[in-house]
């Protein structure tokens, strides 16, 4: 990549950083997009899922593979004090998708003028990360899929900027490389009484919420395999309104992963268990809600052999290494469990912000990393038609 698209590219960087938008509300951010396309001469589709834009790029003849990034933003007060910080306030691209965007506009630029046989689809997805107000709690990944855009496809090729690792290098997982992953809410109804008088006579939601926490921990510890990854977290818990009054409403919410879908299914079964057995018994009422719910995300060996060249070119191959999985959620899994896959995680580091990982609201992503993701995901794209022709 020439110093003059390198420096293109951090300018589109830090015009989608500076206007994050949420889920299925990157409308500036698509627009951006559209406009780079048009540009470049590359047909696209757009409005996909909402927001979504969906690019071809053709020459010759031969199978099709996707490349993907997400545009939204995260719901948070950005506090990094960087000249081109979010504009908008409550709002910040503190998971890096505004990087993501930029790396497949860059590969946008490199592939219209690489030589291959075949097509790539470049994929400038909404809602990575929640399915944000939409009426069927459904992602951008997996509304791409339902609706047939992968349909063709014979490969997929994602990347994510991690903080935590030097810029230069890429890591990446072979299975199960991120969890299963849900979001939960669990409102419990009693019924109030006088604390001190006739504590007989509610039903006490705190009580029956304590229960159900202190019962949900064996589902880990007493149910689950040892050498299987699961991990059920309550992190939020609200109820009560008078230190004389019975509690007849408590809200419980927290957070399940695991790397084995079979393995994650069955605690949701178990808590439900449970939470019918306290229905039973204390007679109250208590509803599950699981109102974000992903697979894990499959890293494909075969693919990953496919891709070696590329990686060993782009970052050279001591920089390439294998890593555990990471029991952090990413919709990328609807692709891998459509199409083989590999989603790998590139070295994003800044000296200047030691210390804080995705979803911090100081996190600084490195722009020299931009070159290395987005001629990987180029090179990639090139690698892939090559080995499914």
């Amino acid at each position: 990549m020439d110093n003059k698209l390198a420096e293109r590219l951090v300018n589109i960087r830090r015009q989608i950083h500076a206007c994050p938008e949420l889920g299925y509300e990157e409308e500036n951010t698509s627009g951006l997009v559209r406009g780079e396309l048009d540009q470049l001469g590359i047909d696209y589709i757009s409005h996909i899922a909402g927001t979504g834009v969906i690019a071809t790029l053709s020459k010759g003849t031969g199978p099709t593979v996707a490349i993907r990034a997400d545009m939204d933003a995260l719901p948070m007060q950005e506090e990094t004090g960087l000249p081109f910080a979010s504009a908008v306030k409550g709002k910040m691209h503190a998971c890096g998708h505004d990087v993501h965007t930029t790396m497949l506009i860059g590969a946008a630029h490199l592939l219209r003028d690489m030589p291959f046989q075949g097509t790539v689809k470049f994929l400038f997805q909404p809602s990575e990360e929640g399915p944000n107000k939409d009426p069927d709690r459904k992602t951008g990944a997996r509304r791409f899929v339902e609706d047939g855009h992968l349909d063709d496809v014979s490969a997929a090729l994602g990347l994510h900027v991690d903080p935590s690792l030097p810029v230069g290098n890429i890591t990446y997982a072979l299975g199960p490389a991120l969890a299963c992953t849900g979001f939960f809410k669990i409102e419990i109804l009693g019924k109030a009484a006088h604390a001190g008088a006739a504590p007989q006579l509610g039903i006490d939601a705190i009580i029956v919420a304590t229960q159900l926490v202190q019962s949900a921990q064996t589902i880990i510890s007493r149910h689950t395999p040892p050498l299987e990854t699961a991990v059920l977290s309550f992190t939020k818990i609200n109820g009560g309104v008078a230190p004389n009054v019975i509690a007849d409403k408590v809200v419980l919410e927290g957070t399940i992963r695991s790397l084995s879908l079979e393995t994650y299914e069955e605690v949701i079964s178990r808590l439900n268990r449970i939470i019918d057995g306290l229905k039973l018994t204390h007679g109250a009422v208590i509803t599950f809600d699981l109102y974000f719910d992903i697979p894990s995300v499959l890293n494909n060996p075969q693919v990953h052999t496919k891709l070696e060249q590329p990686l060993a070119e782009v970052f050279g191959q001591p920089a390439v290494k294998e890593v555990i999985p990471l029991l952090a959620g990413e919709d990328f899994s609807y692709y891998s469990r459509k199409v083989p896959s590999m989603f790998y995680l590139l070295g994003a580091q800044d000296p200047t912000s030691p210390g804080y990982y995705l979803h911090h609201p100081k996190v600084i992503f490195n722009e020299s990393c931009i070159p290395y993701g987005a001629t990987f995901l180029a090179k990639g794209a090139v690698s892939l038609l090559e080995g499914y022709r």
